[in-house]
């Protein structure tokens, strides 16, 4: 049994010792026959909220009203849910009632693909009465039952079909897949935030051009924001190679492909409702690649981009031009290095220096003064000294006048 089940296997057996069933499911069991890392064990038990806080000692309340409750652990918490079903769907994501059961194979059947709808009993047995683990050795994301009626009841579901063709590399089965395509209006009725999770998740996967190109060619980017005119750069955007990329520069190579100007760009990243620092890192690169493109790398220019930006832009420039991503990056690195500023902070002069040097009061000369020091110092025209920088300054100041 894998390690991350052996931690929480006690509290099964606490769970089956009190009259009730308990299993782990879900994402970390389908992962464990994947092979892959385990991030979060679920538990799924058919006790009711109140009777797993009467089991355990140490519990959170995170959503009673979905039979949630969360049990501290060895100082780790583990989400506990009851079993349920759900009553009919009211707005294609949430179902208008939840009621608590008893039977574990009927809320494996509320869940979206077989290969989330496998349980593990605390010997380590697996119950798949949707034949999940043969789909995941077929490598086929198939619907738990009626795909349509899957879709109806969440379309976020859609998306996460999507998603795990990107992560998985698994082919959506032909009657998901038509039930798809039917369906992604559906999507439209789906919070934005809910759309970025997934859609990160898919930019994010080892197989994104084939997550990518599903999105495309099934109709889904039409309700994705801002993508409804783009089809064709969104089929462009799936046949280059990201795998050396992480999310914001993938963010920034669509952006580069969508052709949009900064303040088109800027809205856009909005409308995907990301935070303000992350857009801000994301416009930054796609600034600097736009001068990438014009003209190698100066000094003031790598010095104004800053290091991580830098080997962003550089990354995206080569696979823009059709060189692997980490071509000539070490080049850059070291012109980087060699530049004798990496930061205003390093220079070693202050405005006060300044106005007591030429007897002037602060104004708008002070900035433009300090800026025309940091550029001198960073093409190699000044030393970052403070005698030097007087003499250079005052040569400068008799000059003009």
């Amino acid at each position: 049994m894998n390690p991350e089940f052996q931690k929480a296997k006690s509290l099964l057996v606490k769970i089956e010792e009190a009259g009730f069933e308990a299993y782990f499911v879900g994402g970390s069991v389908r992962d464990d026959i994947l092979g892959k890392t385990i991030a979060d064990v679920d538990i799924a038990t058919s006790a009711l909220p109140e009777e797993i806080k009467g089991i355990f000692s140490k519990t959170i309340d995170i959503g009673l009203e979905h039979g949630t409750v969360a049990v501290l652990h060895e100082g780790i918490p583990y989400e506990i849910t009851t079993f349920r079903a759900e009553a009919e769907y009211k707005d294609f994501r949430r179902p208008s009632e939840v009621f608590f059961i008893r039977s574990l194979n009927e809320d494996l059947g509320r869940r979206d693909f077989t290969m989330n709808a496998i349980a593990m009993d605390a010997k380590g047995a697996l119950i798949d009465p949707f034949h999940g683990v043969d789909d995941i050795h077929r490598n086929v994301i198939q619907t738990v039952g009626n795909a349509e009626e899957r879709f109806k009841e969440d379309a976020l579901r859609m998306m996460r079909a999507v998603r795990f063709h990107s992560q998985l590399s698994f082919e959506i089965s032909e009657d998901t897949m038509d039930a798809l395509i039917r369906n992604v209006h559906l999507l439209e009725h789906i919070a934005v935030e809910r759309k970025l999770a997934e859609f990160e998740k898919l930019l994010s996967g080892a197989n994104i051009n084939g997550g990518i190109r599903v999105l495309a060619e099934s109709g889904l980017f039409h309700y994705l924001p801002g993508l409804q005119p783009y089809m064709q750069q969104l089929i462009q955007f799936a046949v280059i190679e990201k795998a050396a990329l992480h999310i914001e520069e993938r963010w920034a190579l669509l952006l580069h492909l969508l052709k949009q100007d900064a303040r088109e760009a800027q809205l856009f990243l909005k409308s995907w409702r990301l935070p303000g620092k992350r857009i801000k890192t994301i416009l930054s690169i796609l600034s600097w690649l736009d001068v990438r493109l014009q003209s190698a790398w100066q000094p003031l220019n790598l010095y104004h981009c800053g290091y991580q930006t830098a080997i962003s832009v550089e990354k995206l420039f080569n696979i823009l031009t059709g060189s692997p991503a980490q071509t000539h990056l070490e080049e850059v690195i070291d012109q980087y290095q060699a530049l004798p500023m990496k930061s205003k902070n390093e220079l070693l002069v202050s405005g006060n220096d300044l106005m007591q040097w030429l007897n002037k009061q602060a104004g708008a000369w002070l900035k433009t003064d300090l800026q025309s020091i940091e550029e001198a110092i960073i093409q190699k025209k000044l030393p970052n000294d403070k005698d030097s920088i007087k003499e250079w300054l005052m040569k400068c100041n008799q000059s003009s006048e």
